[in-house]
């Protein structure tokens, strides 16, 4: 799976380079930037953050760069003690496929590499680690004036560690700059 991923952002990487200099030719890139909620999901731990992005579309393709700082907790137990876990903060980089469908709506795709810091605290001791994971998703957005809009998208982080993975659905209000 991992070098299926590996694989596919080289494919994107290698298509985006020419459409990207022939874009800046023609055109600046359009800087957006989002601010929204997002829930994440492993195994029995539900996270939630409030999550950032800046990003520069050149056409059908762009970079984003994103961060999150956690909100909301969870407890788990383990055994006979509770643990509660909470999301520190993340941070990732990706490149975005745009399918435009309309004037205010697009589709679009993203792979691309994160790290996500975790608090777990039981029994007055606490353990932080962190993880790097291969970030990929899709989602939607819809602009209901010529600069604001809505956005919703999926994003899987398949950790590097072996670990286990994350699903992060997420809703932001979108800005075009």
């Amino acid at each position: 799976m991992k070098s299926l991923i590996v694989a596919a952002s080289a494919v994107i990487a290698c298509a985006a380079v020419p459409a990207l200099a022939q874009a800046q030719d023609t055109a600046s890139p359009q800087v957006y930037g989002t601010i929204g909620y997002s829930q994440a999901s492993e195994d029995d731990v539900d996270l939630g953050a409030i999550q950032g992005r800046l990003g520069a579309r050149w056409n059908h393709f762009g970079v984003e760069g994103e961060l999150a700082g956690g909100v909301k907790d969870d407890n788990v137990q383990v055994g006979a003690t509770t643990v509660n876990v909470k999301l520190r903060h993340e941070e990732a980089i990706y490149g975005v496929g745009f399918l435009p469908l309309g004037p205010k709506f697009d589709l679009f795709a993203r792979v691309g590499y994160g790290n996500s810091d975790i608090k777990a605290s039981a029994a007055g001791t606490s353990v932080s680690d962190s993880g790097q994971s291969w970030n990929y998703g899709v989602g939607g957005q819809y602009f209901f004036t010529d600069k604001d809009g809505v956005r919703v998208d999926y994003t899987r982080h398949d950790f590097t560690d072996g670990g286990d993975n994350a699903d992060v659905w997420g809703v932001s209000y979108v800005r075009k700059f």
